[in-house]
């Protein structure tokens, strides 16, 4: 196959497309296939590629040895989490991916099901009908506290997990914008630079109480690895970041989805009412839950909670018939391919059921990645699924989900996590149909 390689048009003095970025993300991104197969962008002054073909994506991804972690999003990140599991380069990485693997065996994460079933239980009864919630919020802190629990055996309070959330959000906030930022002007002590700071100070303060107060499970793996304090502070870090905000964020977008589409609410819910009849839902019960799951799935189709990555090339590469040399940026995101038009037909429409077996969509590897691929893949995929999917049927199956004023859907601008500013829903009474 012939790949075609171009640059993206309306990029502007020092600041490359960081103004697209801010103001468009995910619909800059989406917008540049329709430029080529690898695509150059400006990150301030500096180049960086965008693989938009799924094999070039692929490519990648799985070869994470000349493609490793690293690039301008990759260093802001480590200013937080350190070397953990996730922004580890690639000598550091298989190590830890052995050591941290066997928590999220298949096998034991049914383990699991009880902390998820006790704390989604929680979550929607404190969502009494005719109240409005702050949804991506209060998922979080929900979110926080089932990884804290499961991992750890850490059982956080409330205050606790929403000093997480404020903390996680704070810095994502920040993360993406900062690499357009010269050095210097982040170290001037002005107020953005300090509320930045305050947030890594918040989280790491936040993250050793938990290491505290946590009882065995995960923690006693590291501690017995030979850990000292910050790699074992960075690895929970990690791990409580990229299984809560994430796994939040899928479900916060799947319920705005189903506001706008009664219909496939209505379905959901028929759904999640022959199976649970009224009571809240177990993990044994995901295997008869396929169209909730396919409508999480649809969710992170769409809106990928982790719509941006960097990495850096350690040798000279061939890209699409591009010559990289070492140290080039990549830049990927799952909204670069997740709408391709040759892969889903209609891509901008919000439909469940183009994940049916019965459909025969057949995905090309690197098409669809919301978890990431290769070595490097999540982890806690698996974890994160059964999570969200239990969840969006506690919810639908006890309440009828409304829009409410307030509502801010535009993506935080660069932010780690691709969530809305502010989504507010009204949960109302709904009886069993």
């Amino acid at each position: 196959m012939t790949f075609t390689t171009g640059r993206a048009p309306g990029a502007l003095p020092l600041v490359g497309h960081g103004l697209r970025l801010l103001r468009r993300p995910v619909g800059f991104l989406a917008s540049l296939p329709a430029h080529g197969d690898l695509v150059e962008v400006r990150l301030g002054p500096r180049p960086a590629y965008v693989p938009c073909h799924p094999r070039l994506l692929n490519q990648v991804l799985t070869d994470d040895r000349t493609f490793d972690k690293g690039g301008p999003l990759m260093e802001k990140a480590r200013e937080v989490a350190g070397n953990d599991l996730l922004t580890c380069p690639h000598r550091d990485h298989r190590p830890l991916r052995r050591l941290v693997q066997p928590a999220f065996k298949k096998t034991d994460l049914g383990q699991y099901g009880e902390v998820m079933e006790q704390e989604i239980t929680a979550l929607v009864e404190s969502w009494s009908p005719d109240r409005v919630v702050d949804t991506f919020a209060e998922l979080s802190r929900v979110g926080v506290r089932i990884i804290a629990r499961a991992l750890f055996g850490a059982d956080l309070d409330l205050a606790t997990a929403d000093g997480l959330h404020r903390a996680f959000k704070a810095f994502s906030a920040q993360v993406g914008v900062r690499m357009f930022v010269p050095d210097l002007l982040q170290a001037l002590p002005v107020p953005v630079n300090r509320r930045y700071r305050q947030s890594i100070h918040d989280l790491h303060t936040i993250v050793d109480q938990i290491i505290a107060d946590s009882q065995g499970g995960l923690l006693s793996v590291l501690a017995g690895a030979d850990k000292d304090h910050a790699e074992i502070r960075d690895e929970v870090i990690g791990l409580l970041g990229a299984g809560t905000e994430t796994t939040a964020v899928g479900v916060t977008w799947a319920l705005h989805l189903l506001t706008r589409h009664p219909q496939v609410q209505d379905r959901l819910r028929r759904e999640v009412d022959t199976v649970l009849n009224g009571r809240s839902p177990r993990f044994a019960d995901l295997p008869t839950l396929p169209y909730t799951a396919n409508v999480i799935t649809e969710a992170l189709r769409l809106h990928p909670p982790i719509w941006l990555s960097t990495r850096a090339t350690t040798a000279p590469v061939e890209v699409a018939g591009t010559r990289l040399p070492i140290g080039a940026t990549i830049l990927y995101s799952p909204a670069v391919v997740h709408r391709r038009a040759d892969v889903f037909d209609r891509p901008d429409t919000f439909e469940p059921d183009r994940w049916s077996p019965g459909r025969g969509l057949t995905v090309p590897r690197g098409a669809f990645v919301p978890f990431g691929g290769g070595a490097r893949k999540c982890l806690g995929d698996e974890f994160a699924m059964a999570e969200a999917t239990l969840t969006l049927a506690g919810i639908v199956g006890r309440l009828r989900i409304e829009p409410s004023t307030g509502s801010d859907l535009r993506p935080a601008p660069l932010a780690g996590i691709n969530h809305p500013r502010k989504l507010m829903l009204r949960t109302r009474h709904r009886d069993p149909s």
